[in-house]
């Protein structure tokens, strides 16, 4: 009977275990907005209302969110959007079009993107357009119910927007822009940017078009303010469902606070960094360390995983080869900066290497000589 229990404890633990980790993980690595959202309440009102007045009322807007990496810009705007729709009439007729930086190079990479987002392929179809603005303006059009009022407003999301500015003469923001200062289609075009020189970057012609609404994150909280981030990050929500586990987990979250070697390593952490992205990852390493076995977290497991955060990454890729594959390593480099990134085989490589052993052993023999 007790090898039963003590099977079923086990099995409980393991299966509580998988919970916490898939939790904590799911708010560390995605930009979840259940969330919590930190210091940035009054650019979270601002966004809102700004939405709320495309999306309800048909106005036509354009915003920058500026901010350094992982100062939560994507993270505010999926709160914004996630409360946004839980209205009815926003969500049957919003319609979001997600454009990066990074992906959509060019402006024709860009269009095509905007007319898969927006289900428009089967409309446009062999049609053939004079110029950008052209069919931009079609595939716009094609989303009119009627009147104004009654058209789908259309919210364009540009991550990565001052990539988006080295496109050849701006077309694609100046036509954004063009048709958001229109009283025709209620379009609202949202950047996304870490350059806080990029209204500098915008040719005049955009720049006029552009709104000049400006919403700044800038990471401005204090070590103590860190420090509660650090907990919400890891307490278990109260819904949790092992209830006995969640009070002893977020217990020991709370002592963890308190400890002196971990608020040293937040400290050093917070120092270096107050990206929040750093401390999810910092939160990772130490949550990967979690077992049956290992169920709370402790200061030494946050001290392992910020001496793996501080690690070089090219430091680390070399650790564990052998003398051989060094070797290797070196003559490669010496090959390299010979044939000045000319492709090269094994035997050459190998060739390169019996020369560095030769010359290796030379110098050895010669300070033996002496």
């Amino acid at each position: 009977m007790s090898k039963r229990k003590s099977k079923e404890t086990s099995s409980v633990n393991g299966e509580c275990i998988s919970q916490v980790q898939r939790i904590l993980r799911e708010r560390f690595c995605h930009q979840c907005p259940n969330g919590k959202l930190f210091g940035v309440q009054l650019q979270y009102k601002h966004l809102l209302e700004l939405l709320k007045r495309t999306t309800i009322h048909g106005e036509s807007n354009s915003a920058l969110i500026i901010g350094p990496r992982g100062s939560g810009k994507t993270m505010l705007l999926n709160h914004v959007l996630k409360e946004l729709m839980e209205a009815k009439q926003v969500r049957e007729n919003l319609m979001q079009v997600h454009l990066n930086g990074l992906l959509q190079t060019n402006d024709k990479i860009a269009l095509k993107e905007i007319t898969r987002q927006l289900q428009m392929e089967n409309v446009v179809g062999d049609k053939v357009f004079g110029s950008f603005a052209e069919n931009l303006a079609f595939l716009l059009e094609a989303l009119k119910k009627g009147d104004r009022d009654s058209s789908c407003p259309v919210l364009f999301i540009l991550d990565e927007f001052d990539l988006f500015v080295h496109h050849k003469n701006q077309t694609l923001l100046y036509n954004l822009f063009d048709i958001s200062q229109s009283a025709q289609t209620p379009v609202t075009v949202i950047g996304l940017t870490c350059r806080q020189d990029i209204l500098e970057l915008l040719e005049k012609r955009v720049k006029s078009r552009f709104s000049h609404r400006q919403i700044y994150l800038m990471n401005s909280f204090d070590f103590k303010q860190y420090l509660r981030i650090f907990k919400e990050q890891l307490y278990l929500p109260a819904e949790f469902l092992y209830k006995p586990f969640t009070q002893k987990w977020n217990k020991n979250v709370q002592s963890l606070s308190e400890d002196r070697t971990v608020q040293d390593v937040l400290q050093n952490h917070f120092h270096c960094s107050k990206d929040l992205r750093s401390l999810h990852m910092l939160l990772m390493l130490a949550l990967s360390s979690i077992t049956v076995s290992h169920p709370f977290m402790t200061g030494s497991d946050l001290l392992e995983a910020s001496k793996s955060c501080r690690m070089d990454s090219k430091a680390n890729i070399v650790h564990g080869l052998s003398v051989l594959e060094i070797c290797l390593i070196i003559a490669m480099k010496h090959l390299n900066d010979v044939y000045e990134g000319e492709p090269f085989n094994f035997q050459m490589v190998y060739n390169g290497e019996m020369k560095v052993s030769t010359l290796k052993s030379i110098n050895i023999t010669l300070l033996l000589l002496k």
